[in-house]
């Protein structure tokens, strides 16, 4: 051999080293159905060309690789999780799930390796749905078409899915797919990932997905539900979650902790909303004071009052004694419902206890305070009977001024049947014959009474009334005394006389 001939020989060996060489660290070769991590070196009009590892580049439909919109969101650089789906000596034809006209083989390498393929729902059938997959009909439970409860089975009709061979016999005449498996590996993924990052106390964004009596429901990640307690949505007395958040909302909350849940693998997420919101509660000295009038809403009722809104996330409670000056109120709902506009006076702050007492009769004003000029004694009024008892007739002269007409004035009435016929609505004009305003009380007399016993029943006999809620009242005391006929004998006199002129 020629020194020319030994030098070619050992050129061409180093050659074919360092080509050799050049493919090294490549990896394996790739086998159908196999999931890589391709990188993008070259995006044409229709195909996309990927590094695939090996020593034969991989190629992709552009049209496949494109969002929702319908844009392709990649660039050079960029790797993306694709399957194996066709290879030749020259390229090896790439997808984001194994579809198309594959063979039978092709399908059982799928369900083997446990690889989505895609399928188009054609339409519903009993028990489930009728999906194309390879240009074979193939059987979805509806129990397997999605992870949440099918409400709408026509929603899914005519839509192209990923799903999981889970049966596959009679050479290929019985599959059943699943898309729920698929759904629910990912959302675990989705939920490793996330719980890898995730520390309590930290705030993210979620939306609320789902709301119950106790509170609500977020999303956090991809499938990953945290619950929001009905306490922890705001500052504000809410009864129900709807009164503070909406589905679909996006909301901002704050991880409290998460736990193992009763379910193996499952998760307790707990969320705060109101954690991530500046306490309202922190300006109220400069906005409220007491003796102040203000307009809330009422947010919730309950036995013993109304709870009213006076600024976002404060409210104070209206107790029950305090809702109306004119009426007698047993419950509140007699008065205001929720989400009704009020008018309270502020009567109390405690912000130690962040407690705010309220007012409605302030606000509105006291009767009582203009009976005095209105119900002088001997002014005759004009009321509505409102009740009867043993020991008289209480009759409403105006709202929240209710005055008694003792038994004991009615018995000395020129016509005391009349009283005895009125039923509770009925209008009666009487006269004031005694106001103690301090106590609250206007003592009544009919307008018409018998001479001789116009100033009996005076004030002693008058409290002896009002004291006797339950008793029933003593007949009216008769004068002893030698004026007792008074204007009647007087009367019988004048007769004398004039008849012994005539």
């Amino acid at each position: 051999m020629t020194d020319q001939a030994q030098t070619n020989g050992d050129q061409e060996q180093s050659f074919a080293e360092l080509f050799e060489a050049s493919y090294a660290g490549q990896g394996e070769p790739l086998n159908l159905g196999d999931k890589i991590s391709a990188r993008i070196i070259s995006i044409g009009a229709d195909s996309v060309y990927f590094d695939t590892g090996t020593k034969i580049d991989g190629v992709a439909e552009k049209k496949e690789l494109v969002d929702a919109e319908g844009n392709f969101p990649f660039k050079e650089g960029e790797s993306i999780d694709l399957y194996v789906v066709s290879k030749t000596r020259s390229e090896i034809v790439l997808s984001r799930a194994l579809a198309g006209a594959g063979g039978l083989e092709m399908l059982q390498g799928a369900k083997d390796s446990g690889l989505p393929v895609d399928g188009k729902v054609k339409e519903t059938c009993k028990g489930g749905f009728s999906v194309e997959i390879m240009n074979r009909r193939a059987f979805c439970p509806v129990s397997q078409i999605d992870a949440r409860y099918v409400e709408n089975p026509e929603e899914y009709v005519g839509k192209t899915f990923p799903f999981l061979i889970t049966k596959l016999e009679e050479r290929g005449r019985n599959i059943v797919v699943s898309r729920r498996v698929l759904i629910e590996r990912d959302r675990q993924a989705a939920t490793e990932e996330f719980l890898a990052a995730m520390k309590p106390g930290e705030e993210i964004e979620g939306t609320v997905v789902r709301l119950a009596d106790f509170g609500a429901f977020v999303e956090i990640a991809p499938g990953l539900e945290g619950m929001v307690h009905v306490s922890e949505l705001g500052f504000a007395r809410i009864a129900k979650p709807e009164e503070a958040v909406s589905m679909g909302e996006k909301i901002r909350v704050k991880v409290l902790g998460v736990e193992p849940g009763k379910k193996p693998g499952q998760l307790k997420i707990s969320l705060s909303r109101k954690q991530t919101m500046s306490d309202p509660w922190e300006g109220v000295e400069g906005k409220l004071k007491e003796g102040e009038k203000h307009t809330g809403k009422v947010v919730r009722l309950a036995d013993f009052g109304a709870f009213v809104e006076l600024l976002p996330g404060v409210d104070g409670l209206i107790h029950v004694s305090e809702m109306s000056y004119t009426k007698r109120v047993n419950k509140p709902s007699e008065i205001v419902q929720v989400g009704e506009e009020v008018s309270v006076v502020v009567k109390e702050i405690d912000l130690a206890k962040r407690r705010i007492s309220l007012s409605m009769k302030e606000a509105e004003g006291d009767p009582w305070l203009a009976a005095a000029a209105k119900y002088a004694p001997g002014t005759q009024v004009t009321g509505v009977v409102e009740k009867r008892e043993t020991f008289g007739i209480f009759v409403t002269l105006e709202p929240g001024i209710t005055a008694l007409l003792p038994k004991s004035r009615i018995s000395v009435a020129v016509d005391p049947k009349q009283y005895d016929k009125l039923n509770r609505g009925d209008s009666v004009t009487l006269v004031v014959e005694d106001l103690r305003a301090g106590e609250r009380r206007i003592a009544l007399s009919p307008l018409e009474v018998r001479e001789n016993t116009r100033n009996e029943g005076g004030g002693g006999r008058e409290n002896e009334d009002w004291k006797g809620y339950k008793a029933a009242a003593k007949p009216a005391e008769k004068s002893s005394s030698a004026g007792g006929m008074g204007n009647l004998g007087d009367m019988l006199a004048q007769a004398k006389a004039a008849k012994g002129k005539k």
